[in-house]
Protein backbone atom coordinates (compact mmCIF):
# COMPACT_ATOMS: atom_id res chain seq x y z
CA UNK A 1 0.00 0.00 0.00
CA UNK A 2 1.37 3.45 -0.93
CA UNK A 3 1.95 5.61 2.18
CA UNK A 4 -0.48 8.49 2.62
CA UNK A 5 2.39 10.99 2.75
CA UNK A 6 3.62 9.95 -0.71
CA UNK A 7 0.09 10.40 -2.04
CA UNK A 8 0.02 13.89 -0.52
CA UNK A 9 3.19 14.79 -2.42
CA UNK A 10 1.71 13.50 -5.67
CA UNK A 11 -1.47 15.47 -5.06
CA UNK A 12 0.60 18.64 -4.48
CA UNK A 13 2.32 18.06 -7.80
CA UNK A 14 -0.98 17.77 -9.65
CA UNK A 15 -2.24 20.97 -8.03
CA UNK A 16 0.97 22.76 -8.95
CA UNK A 17 0.62 21.64 -12.56
CA UNK A 18 -2.90 23.09 -12.59
CA UNK A 19 -1.57 26.37 -11.17
CA UNK A 20 1.23 26.51 -13.74
CA UNK A 21 -1.16 25.82 -16.60
CA UNK A 22 -3.92 28.29 -15.70
CA UNK A 23 -3.09 30.83 -12.99
CA UNK A 24 -2.27 34.42 -14.06
CA UNK A 25 0.76 34.44 -11.73
CA UNK A 26 2.20 31.28 -13.26
CA UNK A 27 5.45 31.98 -15.16
CA UNK A 28 4.06 30.04 -18.10
CA UNK A 29 0.91 32.20 -18.21
CA UNK A 30 2.38 35.54 -17.13
CA UNK A 31 5.41 35.35 -19.43
CA UNK A 32 3.55 33.40 -22.13
CA UNK A 33 5.98 30.50 -22.16
CA UNK A 34 4.69 27.96 -24.69
CA UNK A 35 4.70 24.19 -24.47
CA UNK A 36 3.61 23.55 -20.87
CA UNK A 37 2.44 19.95 -20.42
CA UNK A 38 3.31 19.48 -16.74
CA UNK A 39 6.45 19.80 -14.65
CA UNK A 40 8.97 16.96 -14.54
CA UNK A 41 9.74 15.09 -11.30
CA UNK A 42 11.73 12.20 -9.94
CA UNK A 43 9.53 9.44 -8.50
CA UNK A 44 8.80 9.89 -4.80
CA UNK A 45 11.73 8.46 -2.79
CA UNK A 46 11.44 8.10 1.02
CA UNK A 47 15.23 8.08 1.51
CA UNK A 48 15.34 11.75 0.58
CA UNK A 49 13.10 12.78 3.48
CA UNK A 50 15.19 13.39 6.61
CA UNK A 51 15.07 15.11 9.98
CA UNK A 52 17.15 18.29 10.21
CA UNK A 53 18.14 20.50 13.13
CA UNK A 54 18.59 24.24 12.69
CA UNK A 55 21.62 25.81 14.33
CA UNK A 56 20.57 29.45 14.50
CA UNK A 57 22.98 32.33 14.52
CA UNK A 58 22.84 34.51 17.62
CA UNK A 59 21.61 37.25 15.34
CA UNK A 60 20.71 36.90 11.63
CA UNK A 61 23.29 38.39 9.28
CA UNK A 62 22.85 40.15 5.97
CA UNK A 63 23.58 37.92 2.99
CA UNK A 64 23.57 38.55 -0.74
CA UNK A 65 22.69 35.87 -3.27
CA UNK A 66 23.68 36.31 -6.90
CA UNK A 67 20.74 36.37 -9.30
CA UNK A 68 20.26 35.29 -12.89
CA UNK A 69 20.40 38.99 -13.89
CA UNK A 70 23.83 39.35 -12.26
CA UNK A 71 22.37 41.37 -9.39
CA UNK A 72 22.34 40.57 -5.68
CA UNK A 73 19.24 39.52 -3.76
CA UNK A 74 19.50 40.73 -0.16
CA UNK A 75 18.57 38.11 2.44
CA UNK A 76 19.01 37.41 6.12
CA UNK A 77 21.22 34.43 6.87
CA UNK A 78 19.42 32.68 9.73
CA UNK A 79 21.58 29.65 10.46
CA UNK A 80 22.48 26.16 9.23
CA UNK A 81 20.36 23.04 8.88
CA UNK A 82 22.29 19.93 9.93
CA UNK A 83 21.15 16.52 8.74
CA UNK A 84 22.31 13.16 7.41
CA UNK A 85 21.46 12.20 3.83
CA UNK A 86 22.63 9.03 2.08
CA UNK A 87 24.84 8.32 5.10
CA UNK A 88 26.59 11.67 4.75
CA UNK A 89 26.51 14.38 7.45
CA UNK A 90 25.55 17.57 5.61
CA UNK A 91 24.48 21.14 6.22
CA UNK A 92 22.64 23.88 4.34
CA UNK A 93 22.44 27.61 4.97
CA UNK A 94 18.95 28.98 5.60
CA UNK A 95 17.77 32.42 4.48
CA UNK A 96 14.85 34.71 5.25
CA UNK A 97 13.63 37.31 2.78
CA UNK A 98 14.27 40.93 3.82
CA UNK A 99 11.04 42.66 4.78
CA UNK A 100 9.02 39.45 5.06
CA UNK A 101 6.94 38.87 8.19
CA UNK A 102 6.39 35.22 7.29
CA UNK A 103 7.86 32.35 9.31
CA UNK A 104 8.78 30.64 6.04
CA UNK A 105 12.49 30.43 5.22
CA UNK A 106 14.29 29.66 2.02
CA UNK A 107 16.84 26.87 1.48
CA UNK A 108 18.50 27.05 -1.95
CA UNK A 109 20.84 24.20 -2.87
CA UNK A 110 22.77 22.50 -5.63
CA UNK A 111 23.86 18.87 -5.79
CA UNK A 112 25.61 16.43 -8.12
CA UNK A 113 22.56 16.23 -10.41
CA UNK A 114 22.67 20.00 -11.07
CA UNK A 115 23.27 20.80 -14.73
CA UNK A 116 22.31 17.25 -15.70
CA UNK A 117 19.04 15.82 -14.43
CA UNK A 118 18.15 19.01 -12.57
CA UNK A 119 18.37 22.76 -13.16
CA UNK A 120 22.05 23.69 -13.07
CA UNK A 121 21.89 26.92 -11.02
CA UNK A 122 20.05 25.10 -8.22
CA UNK A 123 16.71 24.27 -6.64
CA UNK A 124 14.78 25.49 -3.61
CA UNK A 125 13.21 24.12 -0.45
CA UNK A 126 11.09 26.07 2.02
CA UNK A 127 10.31 25.34 5.67
CA UNK A 128 8.34 27.16 8.36
CA UNK A 129 10.35 28.08 11.46
CA UNK A 130 9.36 26.47 14.75
CA UNK A 131 10.47 26.92 18.36
CA UNK A 132 11.93 23.41 18.51
CA UNK A 133 14.10 24.00 15.38
CA UNK A 134 13.62 20.36 14.36
CA UNK A 135 12.37 20.04 10.79
CA UNK A 136 11.08 17.54 8.29
CA UNK A 137 13.42 18.23 5.36
CA UNK A 138 11.93 16.56 2.30
CA UNK A 139 13.89 16.83 -0.94
CA UNK A 140 10.92 15.28 -2.75
CA UNK A 141 9.43 18.77 -2.43
CA UNK A 142 12.44 20.52 -4.00
CA UNK A 143 11.35 22.87 -6.77
CA UNK A 144 12.86 25.02 -9.50
CA UNK A 145 13.08 28.81 -9.39
CA UNK A 146 10.99 30.56 -12.05
CA UNK A 147 14.19 31.45 -13.92
CA UNK A 148 14.34 27.77 -14.94
CA UNK A 149 11.37 28.46 -17.25
CA UNK A 150 11.78 32.05 -18.45
CA UNK A 151 14.03 35.11 -18.25
CA UNK A 152 11.05 37.21 -17.14
CA UNK A 153 11.75 36.52 -13.45
CA UNK A 154 14.78 37.33 -11.29
CA UNK A 155 15.79 34.55 -8.89
CA UNK A 156 18.56 34.08 -6.34
CA UNK A 157 21.09 31.27 -6.64
CA UNK A 158 22.50 29.12 -3.83
CA UNK A 159 25.78 30.21 -2.25
CA UNK A 160 28.77 27.86 -2.68
CA UNK A 161 28.25 26.64 0.91
CA UNK A 162 24.97 25.03 -0.23
CA UNK A 163 26.53 22.73 -2.82
CA UNK A 164 25.78 19.17 -1.65
CA UNK A 165 28.33 16.44 -2.54
CA UNK A 166 25.59 13.86 -3.20
CA UNK A 167 23.08 13.09 -5.97
CA UNK A 168 19.64 14.22 -4.84
CA UNK A 169 17.41 12.13 -7.10
CA UNK A 170 14.24 13.68 -5.72
CA UNK A 171 11.96 16.61 -6.36
CA UNK A 172 11.61 18.61 -9.55
CA UNK A 173 13.76 17.77 -12.57
CA UNK A 174 14.96 20.17 -15.25
CA UNK A 175 12.19 21.71 -17.36
CA UNK A 176 14.07 21.86 -20.66
CA UNK A 177 17.46 20.69 -21.82
CA UNK A 178 17.73 23.92 -23.78
CA UNK A 179 17.35 25.92 -20.54
CA UNK A 180 19.75 24.03 -18.32
CA UNK A 181 22.97 25.99 -17.76
CA UNK A 182 25.59 24.01 -15.88
CA UNK A 183 26.24 26.60 -13.13
CA UNK A 184 24.92 29.94 -11.84
CA UNK A 185 27.75 31.68 -13.71
CA UNK A 186 26.70 29.99 -16.95
CA UNK A 187 23.09 31.02 -16.33
CA UNK A 188 24.08 34.68 -15.98
CA UNK A 189 26.17 34.58 -19.13
CA UNK A 190 23.48 32.84 -21.20
CA UNK A 191 20.76 35.23 -20.04
CA UNK A 192 22.95 38.21 -20.89
CA UNK A 193 23.57 36.80 -24.36
CA UNK A 194 19.84 36.25 -24.93
CA UNK A 195 19.08 39.80 -23.81
CA UNK A 196 21.68 41.20 -26.19
CA UNK A 197 20.22 39.23 -29.09
CA UNK A 198 16.73 40.55 -28.31
CA UNK A 199 17.85 44.18 -28.17
CA UNK A 200 20.24 44.07 -31.10
CA UNK A 201 18.98 46.21 -33.96
CA UNK A 202 19.07 44.60 -37.37
CA UNK A 203 21.42 46.25 -39.83
CA UNK A 204 19.55 48.54 -42.24
CA UNK A 205 19.03 47.02 -45.63
CA UNK A 206 20.15 48.86 -48.71
CA UNK A 207 17.22 50.01 -50.84
CA UNK A 208 16.63 47.85 -53.89
CA UNK A 209 18.35 49.16 -57.02
CA UNK A 210 15.89 50.20 -59.73
CA UNK A 211 15.70 47.88 -62.67
CA UNK A 212 16.66 49.27 -66.03
CA UNK A 213 13.94 48.93 -68.61
CA UNK A 214 14.88 47.13 -71.74
CA UNK A 215 14.10 48.89 -74.98
CA UNK A 216 11.58 47.14 -77.10
CA UNK A 217 13.04 45.67 -80.31
CA UNK A 218 12.14 47.59 -83.43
Amino acid sequence: MVPSYANDVRTERKLKDRFMATHPESPFVDARVPGFTGLHYFPYAPRFRVTALLERLDSPRAAYLRTNRDNEAEMRYVGDLRFTLLDRPLRLRVFHAIGSASASVFVPFRDLTSGRETYGPGRYLTIDLTESDEYDLDFNRAFNPYSAYTDAFECGFPPPENDLPVRVLAGERVWSGERNPATPETAVREMTERALRRTAKPEPRSPPRPRRRRRAAR
